[in-house]
């Protein structure tokens, strides 16, 4: 590390690793690039490729010095049509289809598919539309008997095998984790996962029913629970998920399918700014620099669509299809990095104190807080000082900061190293593992050393560290103190 660490980028990248990311040598170059966040999709691959995926990435890591969290996403209850007989399917507008769980009479006739998910079938109903392809094909349900649905089509195109099928007005009753997540699960934690994905939420419940696995497979340490908000109720539950959750990602991808798309915008914003006033980290994603799939360089309109995004509040940006299976997974990294300097200037030369406001409904502790957390960022800012220092066990002093924006740098000091890397996610913060203390002087000496051992502090430079005490009791910021680094201090 040097001191130009403090000046790096403030906005995380998570960037999803696949077939064309996954070597040891691209996986150099896209930490080098700016990646922050490793995203294991488990809707693809295998396990034991995922696993000697995540070796590789913490081994390339350790090597470049670099903090790179791990997150793994799972799939989710995907509903999908079966296999179609003779593919592709032309459907027309006004033809006649219908989707079944009879496996004997799908594909009597070309128009007849199969549909293998009663607990989806159960919650569908005439008059009921049905978006397939990632909404590019829509259908109305016109009739249903036990195992059929009958439709006509509303919007024809092309249909093949296994294509995904939604039903945005249905209140699903199925279980947001599959048995095939459950399997995954238990995976990802004996990797000792930093982030799980959770996908389809619906409810704050959700969270509560994955949080109850996790502590019945007595894990040592739960990974942070990060909630993809792409269903319509999800919409509807927004504050009870962001309150359960330790992160949110806007995943605008099926978000878009099961709202209109010209609401997605609208519905970003207030997500993000539900996840700021809460100070927890938000992931905007799907789609972000789509064309660098198969171009070296993005549209105007997706490089305006990071940056905005960033403006917006959002703590990480995240490329999917542009990592894993693009031709340009590195050039995508990089090009995400400098929007992302580029979007920080300006955000960061209109900042004023105290942009977050403290919330009225807070507990006390949570209100002190939220004031020592904006009276932190004013002080940085009047005496220009190299860096704010968060001491914490937990990160909730470190993600209270972040929320402010400030333009001094974020240090986060940490005994945890669950915590060192999970900060790895939020906004502005460069994470430091220290030895553990049990005073406030000895936290004050280990954050200087630590600090200037990195490069980052010397004598003569002001710190402002703030801390919960006594420490290692998560959720509280009750300290703070200007520090001038001096003669007394042991570097």
């Amino acid at each position: 590390m040097s001191g130009s660490r403090l000046d790096q980028k403030r906005t995380k990248i998570v960037a999803t690793i696949g077939p064309a990311s996954s070597d040891e040598q691209t996986l150099r170059a896209i930490i080098r690039g700016g990646m922050n966040v490793a995203r294991i999709n488990f809707s693809h691959g295998e396990l034991v490729i995922h696993g000697e995926t995540i070796d590789r990435i913490r081994h390339v890591a350790r090597e470049e010095n670099e903090v790179v969290a791990i997150m793994c996403d799972l799939q989710g209850p995907k509903i999908r049509i079966g296999q179609i007989r003779q593919e592709p399917l032309e459907l027309d507008q006004g033809d006649s289809v219908r989707l079944t769980l009879n496996a004997s009479l799908a594909n009597s006739d070309r128009h007849t598919l199969l549909l293998p998910h009663p607990e989806f079938m159960r919650d569908v109903h005439q008059g009921m539309p049905l978006l397939l392809d990632d909404g590019d094909l829509e259908f109305l349900v016109t009739a249903r008997d036990e195992e059929t649905l009958t439709c006509r089509v509303i919007t024809g195109g092309v249909l093949y095998s296994r294509k995904g099928v939604t039903a945005p007005t249905a209140h699903l009753t199925l279980s947001a984790i599959t048995d095939k997540d459950r399997e995954d699960l238990k995976f990802a934690l004996q990797k000792q996962t930093d982030f799980v994905a959770l996908s389809f939420v619906r409810s704050g419940r959700d969270l509560q029913d994955l949080r109850s696995l996790i502590d019945e497979s007595g894990c040592e340490v739960d990974p942070w629970l990060i909630a993809k908000i792409e269903k319509r109720e999800a919409l509807q539950n927004i504050e009870e998920i962001v309150a359960e959750s330790d992160g949110i990602m806007v995943a605008r991808g099926d978000l878009g399918v099961e709202t209109p798309a010209e609401e997605v915008p609208g519905h970003q914003k207030h997500i993000i700014r539900l996840c700021n006033q809460a100070g927890k980290p938000v992931i905007t994603a799907t789609q972000m620099l789509n064309s660098m799939v198969e171009s070296p360089r993005p549209t105007r309109a997706e490089a305006s669509d990071v940056y905005n995004a960033i403006m917006d509040g959002s703590d990480a940006v995240m490329l999917s299809n542009e990592t894993a299976v693009g031709s340009y997974p590195v050039i995508s990294v990089e090009t995400m990095a400098s929007i992302a300097v580029i979007a920080e200037r300006a955000l960061l030369s209109g900042w004023t104190p105290g942009r977050i406001q403290a919330h009225p409904d807070h507990e006390e502790r949570e209100r002190m807080s939220d004031a020592i957390s904006e009276a932190t960022s004013r002080i940085a800012a009047v005496l220009d000082c190299r860096a704010i220092v968060t001491s914490t066990h937990s990160g909730y002093t470190t993600r209270q900061i972040a929320r402010e924006r400030s333009r001094t740098p974020i240090l986060c000091v940490t005994p945890s190293d669950h915590i060192f890397r999970r900060m790895a996610l939020v906004w502005g913060v460069i994470p430091m593992l220290v030895p553990h203390f049990s005073t406030t002087d000895e936290m004050i000496g280990t954050v200087v050393r630590a600090a200037n051992r990195a490069g980052m502090v010397e004598r003569g430079h002001r710190l402002v560290i703030i801390a919960g005490v006594p420490f290692g009791i998560g959720g509280q910021t009750n300290f703070l103190k200007v520090h001038v680094v001096g003669e007394a201090d042991e570097l």
